[in-house]
């Protein structure tokens, strides 16, 4: 065998490593698109679920992981333009004042579309208790 066949198909490693690179990227950006169109597309309807304005409302109450029941006033904001909302944020006693229940919003007709989501509270400090906000959007 000759030196030259020994070396044919050979790729220098920069050159492998600069192409896998460019496949990465490509394939990223391809699944970046791919998910965005599916998002803006995906749905047929143009009413919000009640669990994605309950997502909404979480991530209103918790900047940082842990809910604060100070800032559940803040809450309604999170509903769409045309939709009335009511959240409740409940908490079991697990012992002398570490727990609680929190409302705002007006009372919801009994039609109004729910979802629970779980969050944890901090209900004094350095205590974090695991609770639930339950939310009932209607337009």
């Amino acid at each position: 065998m000759s030196r030259s066949s020994a070396r044919r198909g050979q790729v220098e490693p920069v050159a492998a490593l600069v192409a896998l690179a460019v496949v990465c990227a490509a394939l990223s950006l391809y699944a970046g698109v791919l998910g965005d169109t599916l998002a803006v597309t995906g749905g047929s309807s143009s009413d919000p679920t009640a669990e994605s304005v309950a997502d909404r409302a979480r991530g209103h109450l918790t900047p940082a992981g842990v809910a604060d029941p100070d800032r559940l006033d803040g809450v309604p904001g999170t509903a769409p333009d045309g939709y009335r909302l009511n959240a409740t944020l409940a908490c079991r006693d697990a012992g002398a004042g570490t727990g609680g229940e929190w409302t705002v919003g007006p009372a919801p007709p009994s039609t109004a579309e729910r979802a629970v989501v779980p969050v944890s509270v901090r209900v004094a400090p350095g205590r974090v208790r695991p609770c639930r906000l339950a939310v009932v959007v209607w337009s």
